[in-house]
Formats: C-alpha cells, structure tokens, sequence
C-alpha cells in the first residue's frame, strides 16, 4: 500500500522529469528562446559575480600598518585612507628626533617614521616612466611594512647622519612583486629615479609578495630608507614624514603622543576600524546594485521568453489536459521549466563570472600593475546560482499565468 505522502513525491518528480525532456525536446527541435533564455540568465548571474567579485576586492584592509604597531601618529586632517597613502598634504615635521624621544620611554618598544610617496621610476626595458608607492622608514631587524620584511635593509637611517643627510648612501630597497613587474627589475638591478633635478637610484635587495590592501589589490610598493626617500623627493629640509608608528603595550602612552606636535591626531588600531566601517558601504552598495540589477534582467529574459514558449506550446498543455493532467499539474509544469531553464543559465553565468574576474584582474594587473581588482571567492557559485534560482522562480509567474488562461476547448477545436 503506497502512503499519499510517497505518491506526491512520485508525483511531482515524474512532474519536474518532464519538464527536463520537455525542455531538452525543445533545445533539439526549436532551440533559439530556450537558448535566449539560458543566455539572459547566464549573462545577469555572470553580472552579479563578477561584480560582487570586485566589490570582494574592495572589501580588502586599507590600512598601512605594522602589526606590532599600537598607535599612529597622523596630521589632524588625515582619514583611514590618508594614512594608508600619502595624498601631498600636511607632514609631520623633525621626525627622526621626535621618534628617538618616544623612544626614550620605557613604556615604548619602538617609534618609527614613515614618508609614503608616489616616485616615478625608469623601466629598465622600455625606458618609460612607472610609478611606484615608496615607503621610507628607519628599518630594524623583524619589522614589516605592507608585508615586506625591512631585515634585508641596513638597520638604521646611515644617510641622515644626525639632520646633516651627508651619511653613506645604502640605496637599498625591497619592492613587491607588482613593483618588480611594472618597472621589469628583478633582484641585484637598480630603480632610477624619474625625477628632474636628481639622478638617486635604489639597488633592489629582494622582491617578495607584499600587499598594500588597498581595497583594489597589490599596489607597486618599494621599502626604503627614510632619510633617503626624504632626499629624493625633497622632504629632508624639515625631515618630513607622513606619520609615527610607536608600538606600546601602556595605552597610558597615548596623551603624551597627544603632546608631540599641535594639530596631530593619534589613532589606534581601533579607531582605524572604526573609520573604516564608516566607507565599507561602497562595497556593499555595490553588490546590492549588481544583484538587484541581476534580478531585474533575468527575471526579464526569462519570463518574456518563456512566456512566448509557453503560447507557441498551448496545443501540447490542451492535450496534457485531456489526458488528466490538472491545471494546478500544468502551472507546475510550466515553473519547473523555467526554473531548470534558469538553473542552467545560473552555471553558465557563473563559469563566464569567474572568467570575467580572472580577465579584469589581467587586464588591470597588466595595464597598472595590479595584482588583483577583484576576488573570487569558492562561495559565489552558490551564489550564483541561488540568483538564478530566484530569478526562475519569479519569472515563472508570467508563463504560469499565461498557461492558466489557456482554453483547452478552444486549443484543442483549432
């Protein structure tokens, strides 16, 4: 004896079989709107993530920071972003001295400058201008910067020779792999300066895969000495730098990095979070306007285009119903269509998505230099597909609502 919950299930997977053969039938007899209608689906789902892939990329920190560091020492007008990257405005002033008092206190491990500057650099191949972000810094042993260890450099700043910059000249660097691509220098070869008015160059000592998350991937990033940057881009007259990392485990320290200089803000790790929070809408916004744009273009393909096969097959749903197949039989029917239609379209568009990311980032990462814009993470294939899911189930209400107002009666006497 066959319980009725067993004979619905029957049912409705002898239900969703047909629909597969029909819609196979279909691709070998008059293909060309089932196939418009996996391609719509295919293209809104490869929108959404390829674009959510980006936003992906956006999310990424964007914080230079060393991960021993505690507090910043920043100008007062610096943002989350301007601490990450120099933008040409307010310094910090005297801050070699400055450090080594921070330095004097027990309560400090260590206090460092940094200078971020954009520097144009010579290709060694084409002889053309690139630009990479360099960071000077006074390197120590075990210290990292955009993940770049500074061991290979020489401990110290040698050239600032106590505020005279007449000290030896290391012209040491460690660069990244998107520096080492763009300006095509490998280890042992030097970076000319591009700049007019000095002739200073930098031997690269390692390359190595660092990051400066940005929120679009792998910058261009060279590590060098601080006082040496300051040299080749003019900020030794008042030994400039953009900000002072002081690593402490005393958040006592605080108000007196508060004292150092008038109009300075010190920020901790905490409170760059929490700027950061305040602009991690963009990545957000984005996805949610790509995915409500998915919605809308597939749920748009597919309910016009199967709308439109569901009036060219009202002779077969007469004759499905002649043969005792209800009308509620025949609206499941005709969404267990759509949907198989819209699922197939769902793996195309996921497939041609993840393609789509791999050809941003290489046709990003080739004409700038970086690495990667946007991400693909293993999660957006059920993503996907739950966007061409959604967009089935939706678009079928117009094909199910043509398919009820078909008269048998009447399809069947023509």
């Amino acid at each position: 004896m066959t319980l009725p919950g067993a004979r619905w299930l029957r049912r409705r997977r002898a239900l969703v079989g047909l629909a597969v053969h029909r819609v196979v039938g279909r691709v070998r007899s008059s293909p060309q709107r089932v196939v418009l209608s996996v391609l719509g689906v295919a293209l809104a789902v490869a929108l959404v993530v390829a674009v959510t892939g980006v936003a992906l990329g956006l999310t990424a920190e964007s914080v230079v920071q060393n991960d021993d560091t505690d507090f910043w020492v920043v100008p007062e007008q610096s943002t989350a972003e301007s601490v990450a990257v120099s933008s040409g405005g307010v310094k910090l002033g005297d801050v070699h001295a400055t450090s080594e008092r921070i330095e004097r206190d027990e309560r400090v491990d260590y206090a460092t400058p940094v200078a971020l500057s954009v520097v144009p650099v010579t290709d060694r191949t084409t002889g053309e201008t690139e630009y990479v972000l360099a960071a000077g810094i006074v390197p120590r042993e075990g210290q990292e910067l955009f993940g770049l260890s500074t061991t290979p450099l020489e401990p110290g700043d040698p050239h600032y020779a106590n505020g005279s910059y007449d000290g030896p000249w290391t012209g040491e660097a460690v660069v990244n792999d998107a520096a080492a691509s763009i300006t095509n220098t490998s280890e042992g070869e030097d970076l000319q300066v591009a700049r007019t008015g000095t002739n200073r160059s930098f031997r690269v000592l390692n390359v190595s895969q660092g990051e400066a998350g940005f929120g679009f991937g792998s910058a261009p990033i060279a590590v060098v000495h601080l006082s040496e940057l300051q040299s080749a881009t003019g900020l030794a007259a008042s030994d400039q730098a953009d900000q002072i990392l002081v690593s402490t485990n005393d958040p006592g320290v605080r108000s007196d990095l508060e004292s150092l200089y008038p109009h300075t803000t010190v920020v901790t790790k905490r409170g760059i979070s929490a700027q950061q929070a305040s602009t991690s809408n963009l990545p957000l916004a984005v996805g949610l306007s790509a995915l409500l744009s998915a919605l809308v273009v597939g749920v748009l393909f597919i309910a016009t285009l199967m709308g439109l096969e569901v009036s060219a097959d009202r002779a077969t749903l007469g004759t499905l119903a002649t043969l005792g197949f209800a009308s509620r039989s025949r609206s499941l029917l005709i969404g267990c269509e759509t949907l198989v239609v819209a699922v197939v379209g769902g793996l195309v568009g996921v497939a041609v998505g993840a393609g789509s990311i791999g050809l941003v980032n290489r046709v990003v990462g080739a004409r700038f230099g970086i690495a990667e814009v946007a991400v693909f993470d293993p999660l957006l294939v059920p993503y996907g597909l739950a966007v061409a899911a959604v967009v089935g189930v939706v678009g079928s209400v117009y094909p199910i609502y043509l398919g009820r107002r078909t008269d048998v009666l009447e399809v069947l006497s023509e």
